[in-house]
């Protein structure tokens, strides 16, 4: 049975925070045919102030399940007040812009599984918003104002019809630690992704990604990545994944990548590897049903003693431009003489012949400066 919001009843109780401080909260309950009757009903106004005349605040309001269809946008009560607010598991279509923009206050938003094909422009007033669940619904895509939400930390877009993300939201939400936007129609993530240096899980699985940006050196603090069953559209990995130094598990399953970067050697802190449902030519079957520890060690090998220069798997453009530049600074090296360039203990090393070396290219001092808008930039350059 469906439900308007004013047939609902408002219940208020008390809520005690870890901190032992007490606030109020309130919630909507189906009515039954019990409390219809004239000497148990209590009109939504009378709850609330009864609520204000106890000098309690109102803190959490809870309107899941009820099967609304609607909002009221005739709400007396101070909704700056709130800082939870669920409306999940309605039938909701639409937002009100004027019930959003006045939850200055809110901290968390919930309104995943309805029927919503957009979000209101006034969710950038929602300057203290940290959790915004807005999976299971039918949005096409997000208000560019969703980027003044700059406290965000989470959010969840999930089971969504999604064809592209606010081309600046890596800029803008500095904050977010995890980003969840799997089952909707990306077929690209946005340049501006790989800026998100706080963002810890980025799940992106059951899309249609055609590739990941290619500077993913920047998010040295992400330690989940899923990009798995985006099936034939993803064909290859960036080399610069290599350079995810906090990754701890990738999940590339279920896709068409049929070579992987040799940089994954590199990732001493990964742990989980998942690879299956790829026509992988290398690192071979038998490598790879040995473990994690046998191909990262096959793909350093392979890194490190590239029988010719032509073998060696090239670094992106970008880079490629620095080093053949001398941009870096760093002792010159035996150049054009394979032989030469050995460690300490004999065994190749890997270097780019004919060109200067990279100093300190993993070194945390310079994962902030491999961006190229910082690198190209006719004011940049750097010293040690």
């Amino acid at each position: 049975m469906m439900y308007e919001a004013s047939e609902v009843i408002m219940r208020a109780g008390a809520v005690v925070d870890p901190l032992g401080r007490r606030s109020s909260s309130l919630q909507l309950v189906a009515p039954e045919r019990e409390r219809r009757s004239p000497s148990s009903r209590r009109s939504r106004r009378a709850i609330i102030s009864a609520a204000e005349e106890e000098g309690e605040r109102l803190d959490i309001v809870d309107l899941s399940g009820l099967s609304l269809e609607a909002l009221p946008i005739d709400i007396s009560f101070n909704l700056a007040a709130i800082s939870k607010l669920d409306l999940s598991c309605n039938n909701l279509q639409i937002i009100p812009e004027s019930l959003t923009a006045r939850l200055l206050n809110l901290v968390v938003l919930d309104m995943h599984s309805n029927q919503l094909k957009s979000l209101p422009n006034s969710m950038g007033c929602l300057s203290k918003l940290k959790i915004l669940n807005a999976s299971g619904n039918n949005l096409q895509s997000l208000p560019k104002t969703i980027e003044n939400c700059r406290c965000l930390e989470e959010l969840n877009v999930n089971f969504n019809m999604l064809s592209h993300l606010p081309e600046s939201i890596g800029f803008e939400l500095t904050s977010l630690k995890k980003l969840s936007i799997n089952s909707n129609k990306l077929a690209f993530l946005p340049h501006s992704t790989s800026h998100l240096s706080n963002l810890r899980v980025l799940d992106a699985r059951l899309n249609c990604l055609r590739q990941l940006p290619e500077d993913l050196e920047n998010m040295v603090s992400l330690q989940v990545l899923n990009v798995s069953q985006n099936f034939q559209h993803l064909t290859k990995l960036p080399y610069s994944i290599g350079m995810l130094m906090s990754l701890l598990e990738l999940d590339i399953s279920y896709n068409s990548i049929t070579v992987l970067p040799d940089s994954l050697g590199c990732l001493k802190k990964l742990q989980k590897l998942e690879v299956e449902g790829n026509p992988l030519v290398s690192p071979p079957t038998d490598i790879i049903d040995q473990g994690l520890h046998v191909v990262k060690e096959f793909l350093c090998q392979r890194m490190n003693h590239s029988s010719s220069p032509s073998q060696r798997k090239p670094w992106s453009s970008w880079f490629g431009k620095l080093a053949k530049c001398s941009t870096f600074n760093g002792a010159n090296m035996p150049r054009g003489d394979h032989n030469n360039n050995l460690n300490r203990n004999g065994v190749a090393a890997f270097t780019i012949p004919d060109y200067r070396s990279i100093d300190g290219m993993a070194s945390p001092r310079y994962m902030g400066m491999f961006s190229p808008r910082r690198i190209f930039s006719p004011k940049t350059y750097f010293t040690r």
